[in-house]
């Protein structure tokens, strides 16, 4: 039997870095692709090219003699950075995301999973924190957030022309919230698991850290684990429409930080600063149709995957705290 061959496009990157060598251990052959290598550990992927897939001719390059394509590479981050670089953000994800697919079909490849985002849905439907969870019909009639949503929603239909149009066959994931170790913990495209990590891991007990916001806005957070097995699972199915991939167990970002804290051992002391961005009020996944799908959902609990995260994370502060101010001052 031929060795089947995968393409993960972001494989620098936190989930894609985590999915090549989820897939190398499936026993696919994977060439991984990204602008950049993968920051803090070594990938498993058996190729592993630098690319910027703004580019058409890039996107033919990497797309050439491979069966699955595993489209995940975004410039994308935290609130504070998808709420201030609407411009860039559009027109990168714009450009990579119409290159990838046009390339992918002309090159043959056999399924095509594109990676979108819980910010596609309505901002009128997520205004309080006890949310209703979001179903995959909600998405329309259509408010998403700002750019970084509006380009994922975009690219949601034009999986779905190409599929109804052309035959390609296409997959699409909306994530909510993924964390876990090996993702960007600093530097502003952290997201909220991350960055509180980070604050607390550079405090002593009894310190205060910043939370944007009231601290009162819900969220659901997937460990990478299972968002991992989730992309899998789905690629493979048979369903081409939407799917939501995430957790339905709800937190404020005040308790976020309270389970942080408890892992890290600290007493900490909340301020909060109303004047950041905190996003929508309230988002939670409905896991309904994931279940239905697939037989399975995530099942990580927060308390139990903040674990290895905040470990590792405090490594990496620790890290940072014993180099050379000379060093720290060049990076």
């Amino acid at each position: 039997m031929t060795q089947k061959t995968a393409l993960v496009t972001g494989a620098g990157g936190f989930i894609g870095h985590h999915l090549a060598d989820y897939l190398v251990k499936k026993g696919r052959h994977v060439r991984g692709v990204d602008i950049k290598h993968p920051e803090y550990a070594p990938t498993a992927a058996h190729e592993f090219e630098v690319l910027d897939l703004r580019s058409e001719k890039n996107c033919e390059i990497a797309t050439a003699g491979v069966d699955e394509i595993y489209h995940l590479a975004a410039d994308m981050g935290g609130i504070g950075y998808i709420t201030s670089s609407r411009a860039p953000i559009t027109l990168h994800n714009t450009l990579i995301n119409v290159n990838m697919i046009k390339a992918a079909r002309e090159n043959g490849a056999k399924r095509f999973l594109f990676s979108s985002s819980a910010c596609v849905y309505p901002q009128y439907l997520q205004t309080k924190p006890d949310v209703t969870p979001l179903r995959e019909d909600d998405a329309f009639p259509a408010d998403p957030e700002e750019g970084y949503g509006l380009e994922k929603l975009y690219m949601e239909k034009m999986c779905q022309y190409f599929s109804e149009d052309w035959g390609f066959p296409t997959r699409v994931v909306r994530f909510h919230n993924v964390y876990g170790p090996l993702g960007t913990y600093d530097g502003g495209r952290e997201k909220a698991p991350a960055a509180i990590s980070r604050k607390i891991a550079g405090i002593p007990d009894g310190g205060t850290i910043e939370i944007w916001g009231d601290g009162q806005q819900t969220r659901s957070f997937m460990h990478v684990e299972d968002c991992i097995e989730g992309i899998y699972r789905i690629m493979q199915s048979d369903y081409d429409k939407p799917l939501n991939l995430g957790t339905d167990e709800l937190v404020t970002i005040d308790q976020l930080v309270d389970m942080v804290a408890e892992v890290a051992g600290k007493r900490v002391v909340k301020r909060h600063d109303v004047s950041r961005p905190q996003g929508v009020r309230g988002r939670n996944s409905d896991n309904s149709r994931l279940r239905e799908v697939l037989g399975w959902e995530p099942r990580i609990m927060l308390r139990e995957g903040i674990v290895p995260t905040y470990r590792w994370i405090a490594e990496m502060v620790a890290g940072e705290s014993k180099r050379p101010a000379t060093q720290q001052a060049a990076e």
